[in-house]
């Protein structure tokens, strides 16, 4: 149900170092690279989990048999932060449909916040693999929002819910909110603690201030 890369060594575990050193993330296009490469690796490991056909392809000297994937996929983020991170799943997936989520912390004189559901514009994902993507599962409820927004477009066959850094909190928040049948969670890494502000600790910081630049 819930697959964390970095418990295996692997390449990712370099990629996600530097998208935590404070030192490298004051190099913005190096942390969106580093973002689109984790998407790769991603997209990667669930492409082993999609539905696949053999097919005869022709090459110059004869016909070699070939088993390829046959999945629908409606690939789709949150923005802002999550833009490096969904190209780099769709160079893999080239042929995917594509969603987006606008959604914003709204932040209240006590220091509390609310998360504020502005837009989506996503084709209809009914019967589709759902590919939902965020750098950071905070609280988990930027994450909720958005998969109930996406079910207005149809219920996929299956969804894959992609993160580079969790914390516990956000992954229980997660799964006690949605129904988790036909639901599969990935994470890079996970951490335990998250503050008052619902940030992760150690984390990584604002992931779309540190792609992007600082927002009002």
């Amino acid at each position: 149900m819930v697959h964390i890369l970095a418990q295996g060594n692997s390449i990712l575990n370099q990629f996600v170092s530097e998208l935590r050193d404070i030192e490298v993330q004051k190099d913005s296009l190096r942390f969106r690279r580093n973002m689109e490469r984790i998407g790769e690796i991603f997209a990667y490991e669930i492409s082993k989990h999609l539905d696949y056909k053999e097919k005869k392809i022709t090459t110059p000297l004869g016909i070699s048999k070939m088993n390829l994937p046959t999945s629908k996929i409606v690939n789709a983020t949150i923005l802002r932060a999550g833009l490096p991170f969904h190209n780099g799943i769709l160079n893999y997936f080239d042929t995917s449909e594509n969603a987006f989520i606008s959604a914003h912390r709204k932040y209240h004189k006590d220091g509390s916040f609310t998360i504020q559901f502005e837009h989506l514009s996503s084709p209809d994902i009914d019967g589709k693999t759902l590919i939902l993507s965020d750098p950071m599962i905070a609280s988990g409820a930027s994450m909720v929002i958005a998969y109930k927004a996406l079910l207005e477009r149809g219920t996929p066959e299956h969804t894959h819910i992609v993160s580079i850094i969790s914390s516990n909190q956000g992954i229980n928040y997660v799964k006690k909110h949605i129904n988790m049948k036909n639901v599969t969670i990935w994470t890079g890494d996970l951490d335990d603690e998250l503050t008052s502000k619902s940030y992760i600790v150690p984390g990584i910081g604002d992931a779309g201030d540190l792609a992007f630049g600082n927002k009002m």
